[in-house]
């Protein structure tokens, strides 16, 4: 039997928060947040604390030096 994949959330909602930048697709912590139903601030203590588990460009964060490469 093979069962079929039920998304919590509608992939539009999702795929409305994906941007395209510098030929990166991004998603905002904030948004990111939103969809799990949680803080921005307690998603980014998450990640940060479970590093191990996302590849290395799973999160970055811009400041006035940053570049994309």
């Amino acid at each position: 039997m093979v069962k079929e994949s039920v998304s919590i959330i509608p992939v539009e909602r999702i795929q409305q928060r994906i941007y395209l930048i510098c030929s990166h697709k991004v998603m905002l912590s904030h948004d990111l947040a939103a969809l799990y139903g949680v803080e921005t601030r307690a998603l980014v203590q998450a990640v940060k604390r479970n590093m191990e588990r996302f590849p290395p460009d799973f999160m970055f964060q811009l400041n006035q030096q940053s570049s994309i490469t």
